[in-house]
């Protein structure tokens, strides 16, 4: 088959949806399918340039998307939704295209439209709340122990005043766009020929939440990993400390539950290093926190894949304070190829990953997961059980299982299989 893949992130420089997507290309790739990467730039200049990355044609699209809140947003959606099927469907029809696979907020619905006009089956992954949520995390109040129950009108005022500070009263005029927004992005999803949710929690929560998806073919497949380059090139890396340590790795945000992370380690009494690998709005009041405590709490900064790998591969532990809700969380899964003991909050997908007592240790408040670092950190050999059962279960999730399941799902869509 010849496959689309229109997706928000592509290597080199990348989150986890875009390495996601480059397994699944490079899968298919090894299947005998040809795959085309298209990407569209906010910020750039609008043109369409050609690149390229391992062996993959990438197209990007650069659009305008000013740094203004709201006003990015409107930019990244309305305006990007108007001029990337266009583009899309040129390039389906030129390049004459089987199925076309979006990716993410950006690329699902634009190319949901151009599958439409160019004939061809559509397919997308959601990977999080961006149907149902204007922000995408579900988090409406200060109150971490609550997620929004639905998106209303009074929700939205909600959701606001944690983002918007003192000044939060100016954003409730938009609260009409949002709604809109999301109403859009809801029906264009329906029109997709499947939706591919990547965890459980994912797919009963778009059931549950959006009614225009009622009658849509759902599917649940996982983000997949390479879990043989994973642990290659862990054999490979260095040892980056000569004492254990124990490890967070990702993005430094309020939805990530960063801020648990000194008093997690104090409740538990840690005498390990803390690594913080990754960066976000959070390290400022993480670095502070560190202090006051006098916890030996180092930070990396971002950290590219390479580095990533190599602290992740060398942990003696994981901690995991997520408040959610997590769709599938790559670090997870790559922890557990590793056979990385894990210590997580038990949000989202992540029970898709993580058997509590059995491949790690779910906890469901901060004071819990203070525990669960205690115990691993006391316990070598629950470590080592943990750690074994993770790297086995973390086959599931291996590219070649995740992708010949991808692939059959594009088979069955096809107009002409033959």
């Amino acid at each position: 088959m010849r496959i689309l893949l229109a997706t928000d992130a592509f290597p080199p420089v990348s989150g986890g949806s875009g390495w996601s997507t480059y397994h699944l290309a490079r899968g298919l790739r090894t299947r005998g399918h040809d795959v085309l990467i298209v990407r569209p730039m906010p910020g750039k200049s609008s043109s369409i340039v050609e690149t390229e990355y391992d062996g993959f044609r990438v197209i990007e699209a650069g659009f305008p998307a000013p740094p203004l809140p709201y006003v990015r947003n409107y930019f990244k959606n309305e305006r990007l939704y108007r001029t990337l099927p266009q583009i899309l469907t040129d390039i389906l029809r030129r390049e004459r295209i089987d199925i076309a696979h979006g990716q993410h907020v950006l690329t699902c619905l634009p190319s949901i439209t151009a599958a439409r006009r160019a004939g061809v089956p559509a397919v997308c992954t959601v990977r999080d709340y961006w149907p149902v949520c204007y922000w995408s995390d579900l988090i409406h109040t200060r109150d971490e122990a609550a997620l929004c129950p639905r998106c209303s009108a009074g929700g939205m005022v909600r959701c606001i005043q944690p983002r918007g500070g003192t000044a939060w009263p100016a954003a409730l005029p938009m609260i009409p766009y949002m709604r809109r927004n999301l109403r859009r992005k809801r029906e264009g999803l329906a029109g997709a020929d499947a939706v591919v949710a990547v965890s459980t929690t994912i797919a009963a929560d778009l059931r549950a939440r959006a009614p225009e998806l009622s009658e849509v073919r759902m599917e649940i497949i996982p983000n997949p990993v390479d879990v043989a380059d994973l642990r290659a090139r862990a054999g490979r890396s260095k040892c980056p400390l000569p004492q254990p340590y124990a490890l967070y790795l990702g993005k430094l945000a309020p939805n990530k539950g960063t801020v648990h992370l000194v008093p997690t380690i104090e409740r538990a009494g840690l005498d390990w290093p803390l690594v913080v690998a990754g960066d976000g709005p959070d390290r400022t009041a993480i670095e502070a926190a560190a202090r006051r405590a006098g916890r030996d709490v180092r930070f990396t900064g971002w950290v590219d894949q390479g580095e990533a790998t190599a602290w992740l591969a060398h942990a003696s532990m994981l901690v995991f304070p997520s408040r959610g809700p997590e769709s599938l969380s790559r670090v997870l899964i790559e922890a557990s190829a590793l056979g990385i003991p894990i210590a997580a909050m038990n949000t989202g997908g992540t029970p898709d990953i993580v058997e509590d007592q059995s491949t790690g240790l779910l906890s469901a408040t901060p004071e819990e997961l203070a525990g669960d670092v205690r115990r691993l950190a006391a316990d070598e050999g629950l470590r080592g059980r943990l750690g074994a059962a993770a790297r086995e279960r973390a086959q599931r999730f291996d590219a070649p299982a995740v992708v010949e399941r991808m692939e059959r799902l594009y088979l069955s869509l096809r107009k002409d299989p033959a």
